[in-house]
C-alpha cells in the first residue's frame, strides 16, 4: 500500500506507517492529543448538562430578571455564555493542535520517511 505525505508528496509505504506507530514519540503524541480532546469534552459537557439540571431543578434561577424591570433573563447569557465557551473550548484545542502537536507530528513522519 502506498500513500502520500500530504506536506512533500512523498510516497508513504506500509514500513513507514509502523516505524511512525511504533515510535515513543508518537505514542505520546496520541496520548496528550486525547487527554486534551476528552478533557475539553467533558469541560462542555459538564457545562451543558449543569445547565439543563438548573433548568429541570431550579428553573426560577434562570428566570429572573438581570435586573429589575428587565425583560432579559439570567437564562440568556447564561445559554450564551455555553455556546461561546464551546467555541473558546475549540479555539484552545485548535491553538494546541497548531502550536504543539502539528509540531511534533511533522517531526515524527519526516524522520520515519527518510
Amino acid at each position: 500500500m502506498v500513500s502520500y505525505n500530504n506536506n512533500k508528496d512523498m510516497p508513504m509505504h506500509d514500513e513507514t506507517y509502523k516505524k511512525i506507530a511504533q515510535d515513543p514519540r508518537f505514542q505520546e503524541l496520541v496520548q496528550r492529543r486525547n487527554r486534551l480532546a476528552w478533557t475539553l469534552s467533558l469541560a462542555i459537557l459538564a457545562l451543558y448538562f449543569t445547565f439543563i439540571l438548573v433548568i429541570a431543578f431550579v428553573p426560577d434561577l434562570l428566570g429572573r430578571p438581570i435586573t429589575a424591570g428587565s425583560i432579559t433573563t439570567m437564562g440568556i447569557p447564561a445559554g450564551v455564555g455555553i455556546i461561546l465557551s464551546a467555541f473558546v473550548l475549540t479555539g484552545i484545542y485548535v491553538h494546541r493542535a497548531n502550536k504543539d502537536f502539528d509540531q511534533l507530528n511533522r517531526s515524527i513522519v519526516e524522520e520515519a520517511a527518510q
